[in-house]
């Protein structure tokens, strides 16, 4: 059960954030509140059917950090820090498109200048990220099948001379 809500924790995420970069009309301020809202429900639902050790909480990690980035002030050089050390599960191409489509949805918001996202550029031209703008969204997890050793012992096993197995010996 664990391993199937990773899986589709880690779907939610990878589709939910390809929209992000693909669609300028959402990617603002509000859009950012709304999907962090809607993160913690899903956080809170796992809690409480007790699957938070399953792994699909981190596999959400990228759009929670899409929507702080969504979030944050985009103006002074200690906004381009913050972003650079808050957005580690992003790409730097993530993180440029994410800015370059920010829209802002009122008066009191501005748009991210040039100058801004080239220097959220300049302080993250030393990661090594792969190149892919976009996540994966049929990528499977392996599928991993706990250890239960038997109550059996092998010199209680009768292995029947019709399987042909002569090769095997009891030691």
């Amino acid at each position: 059960i664990q391993q199937v809500f990773k899986q589709l924790f880690y779907m939610i995420n990878a589709v939910t954030l390809n929209n992000l970069l693909l669609r300028k009309d959402v990617c603002s301020w509000s859009m950012g509140m709304q999907l962090r809202f809607n993160i913690s429900q899903l956080e809170e639902w796992l809690r409480g059917k007790n699957l938070q050790q399953s792994g699909a909480a981190q596999t959400l990690e990228p759009l929670i950090q899409a929507a702080q980035l969504l979030q944050l002030k985009k103006k002074t050089s200690e906004d381009a820090e913050a972003i650079c050390s808050l957005c580690t599960s992003l790409t730097t191409q993530q993180i440029v498109k994410l800015l370059n489509l920010y829209t802002p949805l009122n008066e009191f918001e501005e748009r991210v200048t040039v100058a801004f996202i080239r220097n959220i550029q300049k302080n993250l031209e030393e990661r090594n990220d792969p190149p892919q703008l976009l996540l994966d969204f049929k990528h499977i997890f392996p599928v991993v099948f706990p250890f239960n050793p038997s109550s059996i012992t092998m010199d209680s096993i009768h292995l029947p001379a019709s399987l042909n197995l002569d090769f095997l010996n009891k030691v």
